[in-house]
This record gives C-alpha cells, structure tokens and sequence, in this order.
C-alpha cells in the first residue's frame, strides 16, 4: 500500500513539473555599464509565486522517497512566507492535510494565500517556530518538512532542472554566455548551496563564475561567513521576508560562496522603488536586496575595466507585500528612510559608479 502511494505520489510531483515551464530569465542593459548586462531570473512566474516553488517540489520528494511521508499522513512546517505558501500547494496536490507554524504578526495577505492552497495556519506568540513546529508534528502524528535542515540536500544540486542548472541552460545562448557573478539572497541556504556547488561541478568545462550572497539587517549570515562561529543568535528576525535569519541554519554552507555582502534594509526597499521604474512592476523585498548587491558589483566591474553578466533573481512578486513594503506608514513605523537610498541607487544606475 506504502509503495503505490509513493508512486503515485512521486508521479504528481514530477507530472507537475513538467506542466510548469521553466521561468523567465529577463535581460536588463543599463547604458551607464556597458558591457555588464544584469540578467534577472524571474522566479515569481512559478504557480506559487516564488523562489520557493522549486525548493518544496524537491522537500516533497526528499520525503516521500526517504519514506519518512505516507499517504494522509499531516505535513508541517516552519514558516510563515513563501515556503508554507508553496508546501501548500503541494500537499494540496497530495491530498496532504498541510499546517504552517508562524508567529501570530504574521501579514494577513501571508494567511490568506496559504489558506487559499488548503493549508492552515498554526500561530505562536513567542519566536520558537522550530521547536513548535516538532511538537505539533508529533502531537498530529505528521511529518515535520523542516526546510531550514534540509533545504541543501534535498535538491539534486548536480542538474535535473535545478535554478543553477536553468540559469546556466537559458544563459548558453546569450552573446556572452558566463556569468560574472550570480548573486542570491540566504533563507535556508538552500539556493546558495544548490548554485555554489553546481558552479564547482561545472567550472573543468566553462569559465570561472562566482557566487555573492547579499544579507539584510537582523541577520547572522554575514557574521557567520567571516567568523564561522555556528553558535550565533539575535533576538528577532529580518525585515527582509523569506531571507536572513536569527540562526544559523544547517542548510547554509559558506564554503560554497565566493563573498558576503551585507545590504541596509532601507537600501532594499528603495531598490524596489527603482525596479519599479526600470522594469514596470513590482517585486518582493529579496529581490530588492539582489539589485542593490549586483549593482555594487556592476560598478566593481566597471571600475576595474571588465565586461560580463551579472545574474540574480526575482524570488517573488510584490503583491504580497502592499501592506509593507509598498506602504509608506509601514516603512515610516520601521523608521526606515528610503529617500536617500533611492537617490544614491538612482545615481549608481545613471552614473555607473558606486556610492558609498
């Protein structure tokens, strides 16, 4: 009975990977970097709307084919954003009861797109989201997802329609077809894993590609990367939703990744100010994180007489975020002040140097 619902299982989940098309990978020149176009990978197309999407694919069958999910048997998770939003879709697929633990600030448009996936949201009053999420798993005999362990290997990091293999495949045909630098945000770690280690595994046959990591405030990432102490903690999370984190988390593996780059919040928002006007929409606060820590690198480039692409990513779009992001009351009660940034990134973009 275990192994045809595991078959069937795994069939869905590949059946729905096929049905989903590969995402958009947007060229973007801007004239004051000549030489340096900014490549985009548009993340926010996939039928959850994120990054995500292809991280709670691949968690689902880690799980299943370790045989530690079954049929009926409850999912939960850790998370009150992109990734529950997703594990809800998925489960839903499954005919999985799905629970995300999140903390009870969470955004109501969070809510409602994971309620509107089937999933139903488990709310905490204090900032253990893990240790909740192990005691309501086993209180409802489920299955604990846990993407902050298992994010880095639950993806086949060596192809298989991995990001890092999607954006090197898209890149091929491009006029110069080697990435500079990619540049990611850290959640899990999990995508900073996958694209450092396919980089390592690709780099006997293509030129040298290396990968940055951008951090908002409220984070331990950055710090963990030059001072390696695992034992790092803060006492609240990022402004920046879905990347930073107060911990350091299993799946986050700083020997792949060539540089740490730690960006303002203030500077993030005002960067998706300025995508607005370079693109005509919106996107999600990650995204602005990636454009401030490729423009820094752009100019690094130009200053020091090189050419090349620079690739980072749209994890998700920015409906999500009308209450906060977009929200000027929002930004205000942060005390955040976004005009000054957005003008130095307006002076990045028309000048071609960086701004301190």
């Amino acid at each position: 009975m275990h192994a045809a619902w595991t078959r069937q299982a795994v069939q869905v989940l590949e059946s729905e990977a096929n049905r989903s098309a590969d995402t958009h990978l947007i060229r973007l020149d801007l004239p004051a970097f000549p030489g340096i176009p900014l490549y985009l990978k548009d993340e926010s197309v996939h039928p959850t709307g994120s990054l995500k999407h292809r991280l709670a694919r691949s968690l689902f069958l880690y799980a299943i084919c370790n045989g530690w999910l079954q049929a009926d048997q409850p999912v939960v998770e850790a998370s009150s954003g992109s990734t529950a939003i997703s594990e809800a879709y998925f489960a839903r697929l499954l005919g999985l009861p799905f629970f995300a633990v999140m903390p009870r600030s969470t955004s109501r448009d969070k809510v409602a797109q994971i309620e509107f996936f089937g999933g139903h949201c488990h709310f905490i009053d204090d900032t253990d989201v893990y240790g909740a999420a192990q005691r309501l798993a086993s209180a409802l005999g489920g299955h604990y997802m846990d993407q902050f362990t298992y994010a880095e290997r639950a993806t086949d990091w060596r192809g298989n329609n991995n990001i890092a293999e999607s954006i090197f495949r898209q890149m091929q045909r491009e006029p110069d077809p080697d990435p500079r630098w990619i540049v990611v945000p850290a959640g899990t770690g999990g995508t900073s894993a996958t694209i450092g280690r396919y980089i390592r595994y690709r780099s006997a046959q293509h030129a040298p590609v290396r990968l940055a990591v951008v951090d908002p405030e409220h984070s331990v990432f950055y710090d963990y990367y030059h001072c390696r102490d695992a034992s790092l903690q803060l006492g609240r999370g990022s402004r920046i939703e879905g990347i930073g984190r107060p911990r350091v988390e299993p799946s986050f593996l700083p020997s792949v990744i060539d540089r740490m780059m730690r960006v303002p919040d203030a500077a993030s928002i005002a960067a998706l100010r300025l995508l607005e006007q370079l693109l005509g929409r919106r996107c999600g606060g990650s995204t602005g994180t990636n454009l401030v820590g490729s423009l820094q690198l752009m100019a690094e480039l130009r200053e020091a007489g090189e050419r090349g692409p620079v690739v980072t990513l749209i994890c998700d779009g920015g409906d999500r975020y009308r209450c906060s992001y977009y929200d000027d009351a929002w930004i205000a009660a942060e005390g955040l002040d976004v005009a000054p940034q957005l003008a130095r990134l307006e002076s990045i973009v028309r000048e071609g140097r960086w701004i301190d």
